[in-house]
């Protein structure tokens, strides 16, 4: 029986969302799965083979947009669509042998899965990943079943700032972006969720700092953080600032 995420936090609504589903979309690399130095190592390999080279600094800054993307913005060269999507293709083939040889969970995240999913929330996923990495992930973890909506790059034109991943998702999962709080560690990513009309909670992870993510309206340094009534209370903020300034 479907339990709303209100009554299972015991909190009272202040409106508008007492009858509607609530949810919670997360973001995957570095959220769901600790795949930072996967990610870096497959950068630089890649861009090796090109005679190129990508500083720490360099691949932190492209946290949340496409490979895609990443590629036809580096500087003094012109890749046709055709040559960027083979070098998007080995870098993420590069990336999913490191990941899968060791594949590490972020801390807590099976236990705040479970406890949001027990409390009623509909979950889904706004990755920028192509959908080989987010099935590995998924797969990897045994969660992929318990996701209303699974969304990655190849599903938008544009990625993160731009808040298509995550409108996207919400739409899949039948949301409104309103009743949504969006788990980023990315400030590109917790742009996209506002620019959405969602909630975003910042969570600290490898190469990223509470300060990086201090535009976010909630910062935790681990998954245990997010609690049911943690996200009940951002939504509770936003239903409430909406009827103010109604």
């Amino acid at each position: 029986m479907y339990t709303h995420p209100m009554r299972a936090s015991g909190m009272s609504d202040p409106e508008p969302s007492a009858n509607r589903p609530l949810g919670v979309i997360f973001d995957m690399d570095g959220v769901l799965v600790d795949s930072y130095w996967a990610h870096l190592k497959s950068w630089q390999i890649v861009a090796a083979q090109e005679g190129r080279s990508i500083t720490e600094q360099e691949f932190a800054a492209s946290f949340g947009r496409t490979s895609r993307e990443i590629i036809a913005s580096w500087p003094n060269v012109h890749y046709t669509e055709t040559q960027i999507a083979d070098l998007d293709h080995r870098k993420e083939a590069v990336f999913r042998q490191l990941l899968a040889a060791q594949f590490t969970p972020m801390p807590g995240v099976h236990q705040m899965l479970q406890r949001l999913a027990e409390a009623g929330f509909r979950l889904a996923v706004g990755s920028s990943g192509p959908p080989e990495n987010v099935e590995l992930v998924l797969e990897r973890l045994g969660w992929r079943d318990r996701f209303a909506a699974v969304v990655h790059g190849m599903d938008v034109r544009r990625g993160k700032p731009e808040p298509e991943v995550f409108l996207l998702a919400a739409q899949r999962a039948g949301l409104r972006p309103a009743d949504c709080v969006v788990v980023e560690d990315a400030p590109l990513g917790i742009e996209a969720a506002h620019r959405a009309g969602m909630k975003a909670i910042g969570l600290v992870s490898t190469g990223r700092t509470a300060q990086q993510l201090a535009a976010a309206d909630l910062v935790v340094h681990h998954l245990e953080e997010i609690t049911p009534q943690q996200v009940f209370r951002l939504l509770q903020a936003s239903a409430a600032s909406r009827t103010g300034s109604g």
